[in-house]
């Protein structure tokens, strides 16, 4: 029988990550980040087994039980049409993680391979991709998502749309630099030298070369995403009721506020703990993945 053995850069790899592992469980603030991701990720995907009031957190209305305070029966009271907020936040929940989540990887997928193909090529390739992205970055991003949603209508999907359009520049800017770092080494000589393809040379040997920051990134980005989101909402250009939003949820409770503070308190404070923990969870991977402050935490 043949033995499967690794090769030496396997084994490399393989106590890099072990080593990056290791770094991301000793960092508490990151194992505090990765808990609350986590959690947020199994209350969306169970969000109807959960929820004390399923039918209420998909919008239905009980008039009889408008505005009650946070009690036993309803953990974070009730809003201006008898729903129950908690059920609400957990269905909001569904809705923000899956959102954010496809966002990143609209912009992950758009703005890396240009990026590649901008380093590597560089000449007019690199001047047409690039200044196309510095063309998107000079408008405010929440000023142009809020001009594309108003001008497409708002919805859910366009919101996710507008969002996209100003984003993927910052990922084309990342996966450029580092091409251009890795289009001279050694591996990619070799690779030209035995007649590789530059399509097979970018995409086979430079692009996953190119995933560590940005995957530091877009973990990052999963809580902007879902902030910018809430932002929206908040404008009434995001989701549309009766879907739960938690943006949607703290403009709909602003006008009770001074009497009925939980109506708008909880789902902001969803909004706080996602993001808090995208970020948390995003600075302890770019501090295990980056070598060049790894030695810091060792």
């Amino acid at each position: 029988m043949r033995e499967s053995r690794r090769s030496p850069d396997d084994e490399t790899k393989l106590r890099e990550y072990k080593r990056g592992l290791r770094l991301i469980l000793k960092n508490p603030l990151t194992v505090l980040g990765l808990t609350i991701i986590i959690i947020l990720i199994f209350t969306a995907i169970l969000a109807p087994q959960i929820a004390p009031y399923p039918d209420q957190g998909r919008g239905a209305s009980d008039l009889s039980s408008r505005l009650l305070p946070p009690s036993p029966k309803h953990f974070f009271g009730t809003d201006n049409l008898g729903r129950d907020i908690f059920s609400r936040i957990l269905y909001g929940a569904r809705v923000s993680l899956k959102a954010a989540i496809m966002v990143v990887l609209i912009v992950v997928i758009i703005g890396m391979p240009l990026g590649v193909i901008a380093g590597y090529y560089g000449g007019k390739i690199d001047e047409v991709i690039m200044r196309t992205g510095d063309m998107i970055l000079a408008f405010p991003s929440l000023l142009l998502a809020i001009a594309i949603v108003a001008a497409a209508g708002p919805s859910l999907t366009n919101a996710m749309i507008a969002i996209s359009v100003p984003w993927w520049p910052w990922y084309t800017r990342l996966a450029r630099s580092q091409t251009i770092s890795l289009r001279e080494r050694q591996f990619v000589e070799a690779a030209r030298a035995i007649g590789m393809s530059n399509f097979r040379i970018m995409f086979r040997h430079i692009l996953p070369n190119c995933l560590s920051p940005i995957i530091v990134q877009a973990t990052l980005d999963i809580g902007y995403v879902i902030l910018s989101l809430a932002g929206l909402g908040f404008l009434g250009l995001g989701t549309q009721p009766p879907r739960a939003d938690w943006g949607v949820m703290v403009s709909a409770g602003r006008e009770f506020f001074l009497n009925q503070w939980w109506y708008s308190i909880f789902p902001g404070l969803a909004i706080f703990i996602a993001v808090l923990g995208s970020n948390l969870l995003g600075d302890g991977l770019r501090e295990a993945l980056d070598p060049r402050i790894r030695w810091k935490f060792k």
